[in-house]
């Protein structure tokens, strides 16, 4: 975390091991942190850059990260682990759940050879969505400083997976956007989720840095949560039987 951001906390938070939930925004990172089982005394923090959130800090316990962690070389009929076991979960909003194509076409700049490349390591052969080539670029920078060392504090989760954990194991009823808008209602439905888990409205309706989204907010906040359960031990891997990949890395959603 930089220097001075665990200065604007209280002194509770300094007295108490840090959480942190994260999400991708425009022109960087927003995360929401705040001392363990104190969301109300949550902050707000954007970067440009994903390793800023990670300097030494003792406190910082957990980083829950919306982004895939884990890349396969080769993808089959059945997809990326953690994506197959959580869309069964989600019902109607199972369609925010990307398909991650392998290792290789990650690390392809141009979006028709990233096909390509994901079309040769996948049985059967499936092309990369737009959505989730947009994404590359943030995978490989999350991809750049993980080690299967990191993984006691850096996990990865999914808004929907999360919302759908504290909302007693059912998906939320309304879409979070509607034709790549963000859909109001829907917001607001996670808004009052999140304050039945202790944020406060100041914190979810501040006014946000640039580029940052009131979904991004949401979505950093409900992250933290399930940071929140796996410090504590109550959080379970999607799926529970993961495997690793070629780095060594686990593939497993965390709610």
């Amino acid at each position: 975390m930089p220097e001075g951001a665990r200065d604007r906390l209280s002194g509770a938070a300094q007295a108490a091991p840090l959480v942190a939930g994260v999400d991708g925004c425009k022109g960087g990172w927003v995360a929401v942190y705040f001392p363990n089982r104190h969301p109300g005394e949550a902050k707000l923090l954007k970067v440009t850059q994903f390793a800023d959130l990670l300097a030494p800090d003792p406190d910082l316990k957990v980083l829950a990260v919306d982004m895939p962690m884990g890349l396969p070389a080769h993808i089959g009929p059945d997809g990326r682990g953690p994506e197959k076991a959580v869309r069964k979960l989600l019902g109607e909003r199972q369609s925010s759940v990307f398909s991650v194509p392998s290792r290789a076409a990650v690390f392809c700049t141009d979006y028709r050879e990233a096909c390509d490349v994901a079309q040769q390591t996948s049985e059967p052969a499936r092309k990369v969505s737009k959505q989730c080539f947009y994404l590359f670029p943030k995978i490989r920078e999350v991809d750049a400083v993980l080690t299967p060392r990191s993984e006691n504090r850096i996990f990865e989760v999914h808004p929907e997976v999360a919302f759908w954990r504290l909302n007693d194991g059912a998906p939320m009823s309304l879409p979070k956007k509607v034709k790549s808008r963000a859909n109001g209602p829907g917001l607001d439905q996670r808004q009052a989720l999140l304050q039945k888990y202790g944020f406060t409205s100041a914190f979810l309706e501040q006014k946000r840095p640039a580029g940052v989204g009131r979904d991004d907010l949401l979505d950093a906040a409900v992250n933290s949560l399930i940071a929140m359960r796996i410090l504590s031990g109550e959080a379970r891997a999607f799926p529970t039987d993961f495997v690793r990949d070629g780095k060594g890395l686990r593939m497993a959603i965390w709610a």
